[in-house]
């Protein structure tokens, strides 16, 4: 589908954006009718930390940030990239011209979608330009955002937008795991690719249940906030890797893969031999995914019954949960740099017992999100920017429109 600029967007002032990514090109040599823009969000996850690759349930939302591009066929074999801030990056559309790309690479990315995406339509040469909001460790997910961006491009250009946002969102999924080489589930695609706020259910990841609610914030009295905490993702793959890895092995000895497949009773019932085989932190993991998935449907529940208070009750506890039990606040062995942590208790500080705070996606390093009453919110920004720095605290709102198609 195609949107009117302004039904994306609130301030003309971002249109900015696609008139120099369209300029680019026009330079390149392309005409100003061949060229077409594209959008595809950050997203938020609002409850259900790790979920999602253990086959459960996830509240998320698209926000204001997003990746978009200005794309025009270049009648080569080829899909050349010019992302801002990154190198350019070159895909024959014959795959078998085209050299490994490196991990962790916005090459990977765009060799990925490409090989996925080409036998599903008619592919061609493009070129593209690109530039994102979402910024790479922010918390947000930018790689997701680039990922559903490119699917979206693809899906329209080539296979006549056939492909409705879950396909989207399985595409990136796999070039996230398969080529760029980050163990994920499909929280952070599917939340880009609907738009919106959505309650999803990955019992069957292939088919995943998407339930959209409406919610604003501000018409409950609260803005939110994503924090900055200042660390870096870099080297933290491996933490990252040993959520799933330690819960498969946790359900290998049950002869299952995810934790959806195995009743919660069972696993109580053999905690005495799961702490030998597995280790405690896995077993603590576990008791966060099985209770982390009641609560999402508890806070959906809520947000339905506008019952923001409850809502927030259940923020406190799957941040406590994700601290306690999943371990992804503080790396394995940090001591002397703690910077999840320590925003964590600076966000409960500055907001005296109101509102809500919690890590929320990946953990470790990135982002805290945070609830604030909007009568603290200028407050709430100063005070953290005091202590972690200028821009440290932005204010989002939620977007309607996930991936889509601009007409400028």
């Amino acid at each position: 589908m195609i949107y009117a600029y302004d039904e994306i967007y609130s301030r003309a002032a971002g249109r900015g954006r696609l008139t120099a990514l369209r300029d680019a090109l026009i330079a390149d040599g392309h005409r100003p009718e061949t060229i077409r823009f594209f959008t595809a969000p950050g997203r938020t996850e609002l409850g259900g930390n790790h979920t999602d690759h253990q086959h459960g349930r996830v509240l998320a939302a698209a926000v204001d940030v997003d990746t978009v591009a200005a794309v025009a066929p270049n009648g080569r074999g080829e899909i050349r990239l010019w992302s801002q801030g990154f190198p350019p990056c070159r895909v024959c559309l014959d795959p078998d011209e085209n050299p490994p790309a490196a991990k962790e690479s916005v090459q990977s990315l765009l060799q990925g979608m490409a090989s996925l995406c080409a036998p599903l339509g008619e592919a061609c040469g493009l070129d593209i330009r690109a530039s994102s909001t979402v910024l790479p460790g922010g918390g947000l997910s930018s790689s997701a955002s680039f990922e559903v961006l490119l699917a979206e491009i693809f899906n329209v250009l080539w296979c006549g937008d056939r492909l409705g946002p879950l396909k989207l969102a399985e595409l990136g999924q796999r070039v996230e795991n398969e080529w760029f080489g980050k163990p994920s589930g499909r929280l952070d695609q599917s939340a880009s690719a609907v738009g919106g706020v959505t309650c999803m259910n990955f019992a069957d990841p292939d088919a995943p249940e998407v339930e959209k609610l409406e919610f604003d914030p501000e018409a409950a009295g609260y803005a939110l906030f994503i924090v900055n905490c200042g660390a870096s993702h870099a080297d933290l793959t491996g933490e990252y890797a040993a959520i799933p890895g330690e819960l498969k092995k946790l359900c290998a000895v049950f002869g299952k893969c995810v934790l959806a497949e195995l009743p919660e009773a069972e696993f109580l019932a053999r905690l005495p031999e799961l702490r030998t085989v597995c280790g405690d932190r896995a077993v603590l993991r576990a008791m966060h995914i099985y209770d982390e998935n009641r609560r999402v449907t508890a806070q959906r529940d809520a947000l339905k019954a506008g019952d923001f208070d409850g809502f927030l009750a259940l923020v406190r506890e799957s941040g406590l949960s994700s601290w306690r039990y999943l371990q992804n606040v503080t790396p394995a062995g940090a001591a002397a740099e703690q910077p999840m942590a320590l925003t964590l208790a600076l966000c409960e500080k500055l907001l005296k017992g109101r509102g809500a705070c919690r890590v929320h996606g990946g953990g470790f390093a990135g982002t805290v999100q945070a609830w604030v009453p909007l009568d603290m919110a200028e407050a709430f920004r100063a005070g953290i920017e005091a202590l972690l720095g200028q821009g440290a605290c932005q204010r989002r709102n939620i977007r309607a429109v996930g991936a889509a198609e601009i007409q400028m």
